[in-house]
């Protein structure tokens, strides 16, 4: 039998990334020009352990909520108070490490970020670049995605307003 734990406190390291924990909940749009356009329902929960990082996990799924369409689990670290990483791994056999500016004003956090590295299976799909820009406001989440891949260039691929649930 697993022991109930004690609630800890956030990391110092981590108080600009603290208004993000909770669990967010929202639609989404997709659209890439090797696919039809789409629309999607998600789920994202930010944890911590009490170390530096807050735990990430992401869940799509179709807008009627029929069927499971994507999925990352990782870590979003914030090793300074104006820089952010985000660490993830994809089922789809893509690995995400996207690093970039942080910001928090008038209890607004923004987030720019890039990939500094990509890593794939074998029969994953061919992603030469990711870039997410992260808007927390209020109770409020705006993020949109872009991505490079398969051949084409880098744009704009999902967006999404999450609510904190």
């Amino acid at each position: 039998m697993v022991e109930p734990q004690t609630p800890v406190a956030p990391h110092p390291d981590i108080a600009p990334l603290a208004p993000l924990l909770g669990t967010w909940r929202g639609p989404g749009h997709g659209e890439y020009p090797t696919i039809e356009p789409f629309d999607y329902v998600e789920e994202i929960k930010f944890g911590h352990l009490g170390r530096p990082f807050l735990t990430y996990r992401q869940r799509t799924r179709s807008a009627d909520g029929s069927r499971p369409m994507h999925a990352e689990t990782g870590y979003l670290r914030c090793p300074q108070p104006d820089r952010v990483e985000l660490i993830l791994a994809h089922p789809t056999g893509i690995t995400e490490i996207c690093e970039g500016a942080l910001s928090v004003t008038d209890g607004e956090v923004h987030m720019e970020l890039d990939s500094t590295s990509i890593g794939r299976s074998s029969t994953a799909k061919l992603v030469t670049a990711l870039g997410r820009s992260i808007r927390l406001s209020g109770n409020t989440i705006d993020y949109t995605l872009r991505m490079a891949a398969v051949g084409q260039d880098f744009q704009h691929h999902l967006a999404a307003t999450l609510h904190r649930a």
